[in-house]
């Protein structure tokens, strides 16, 4: 299931707020998911880092530089999380 990215705002210190194509949405800890290595080594600036934009031809976000993140991925870990806090709601 391919489901696009349609919004991105960054949040401090280096949370992605996501929003999908079909109204899931959520925060997700850019630090839990990569390193700050290789193509992502300059997202560890944080200006750098707010340059985060969604690119609609991949349906993921990118940065300046062309580093980007596979948007299942991103989906899965919101869709995860939300059934857990679910989970422990009731």
């Amino acid at each position: 299931m391919l489901v696009d990215i349609i919004y991105v705002k960054p949040r401090k210190p280096y949370f992605l707020f996501l929003k999908f194509e079909d109204g899931l949405s959520g925060l997700i800890d850019f630090r839990e998911q990569v390193s700050f290595e290789g193509v992502f080594a300059v997202l560890e600036d944080w200006n750098y880092f707010q340059k985060v934009k969604v690119n609609p031809e991949l349906g993921t976000i990118t940065w300046p530089n062309q580093a980007d993140l596979d948007p299942i991925v991103l989906y899965e870990l919101i869709k995860n999380r939300k059934s857990l806090s679910n989970k422990h709601e009731k």
